[in-house]
């Protein structure tokens, strides 16, 4: 168990951060889980001392936030981009004509 001392002025800031947690958590977590979500959300803002792996979990935490139509719209946009770079891999390339190729 890990105990903190807070000074009183500190104590509204961090009661609603924990607060926020378990609204987006759900009320029935802990106020530890609550607080390791927390740590985990400012760790990647850290991007120099950050992880891949810790950015990729914040992301993907944000991205469950979202509600379902944005999840959708997100997804929708990442397939956009990859289209987009596999067009512009294959730009440079010549195809033969429909009827130059034979079967």
């Amino acid at each position: 168990m890990v105990h903190f001392k807070l000074l009183e002025r500190q104590l509204p800031v961090v009661e609603r951060a924990l607060y926020v947690a378990s609204r987006s958590m759900g009320k029935e977590r802990s106020r530890g889980c609550r607080l390791e979500r927390i740590c985990a959300g400012f760790l990647p803002g850290r991007a120099e001392e950050s992880t891949p792996e810790e950015i990729l979990m914040l992301i993907q935490h944000l991205v469950k936030l979202l509600p379902p139509e944005y999840q959708t719209r997100l997804a929708g946009e990442e397939r956009e981009e990859e289209l987009a770079r596999a067009a512009r891999c294959y730009s440079n390339v010549d195809f033969p004509a429909a009827s130059q190729m034979t079967l």
